[in-house]
């Protein structure tokens, strides 16, 4: 079955535990169940539409997430099984983010510029990756959800605050409809 074809997923929206919670290691046992998950996670992830998507936010605690960054506008998916970053650039950009758990919502948000990440693939080979650009911060972005940590965590207690409030106040309205 192919990413777009899957039937979807239903995406936690914060303040949901589980998006603050650590999510644990995948373990050979828990391989058949991620290789049933990607494929649904990635057509989640396109109908949203997004560029990644942590198990976390649908409500799976395990370490792995799906991204496409859909470069020239043709699908690249991957697969990130226990991801890590294994080194950051000193030099940072700041980039606008969103997050499909924060819907509407986006900030600047500064991250290191470049990354070196570790992870496994479906198979269960080994990779490393270097990235730069949109590619790094969407990592450290999905990396972030697998440790508990939302980009507004990134920010200052203010800006986050707005944001949550905002967020917040949208929920309702949306309740009372």
């Amino acid at each position: 079955m192919s990413e777009t074809e899957a039937p979807g997923l239903g995406i936690l929206i914060a303040p949901h535990r589980t998006l603050k919670a650590r999510a644990r290691a995948v373990t050979p046992d828990d391989m058949d169940r991620v290789r049933a998950l990607a494929p649904r996670m990635f057509a989640t992830m396109y109908k949203a539409p997004g560029i990644g998507l942590a198990a976390p936010q649908v409500d799976v605690g395990l370490r792995f997430a799906v991204v496409d960054l859909m470069p020239e506008d043709k699908p690249r998916p991957f697969t990130l099984i226990k991801p890590e970053i294994l080194a950051v650039s000193e030099e940072w950009a700041t980039r606008e983010e969103g997050c499909l758990s924060l819907p509407g919502q986006y900030a600047e948000v500064s991250r290191p510029a470049q990354v070196r990440v570790g992870y496994h693939d479906l198979d269960g080979k080994r990779h490393e990756m270097d990235a730069e650009g949109l590619l790094a911060a969407c990592l450290q972005h999905e990396i972030d959800h697998l440790n508990g940590v939302l980009f507004v965590d990134h920010l200052s207690v203010l800006k986050r605050n707005m944001i949550l409030r905002r967020r917040a106040k949208e929920q309702k309205q949306k309740a009372s409809e």
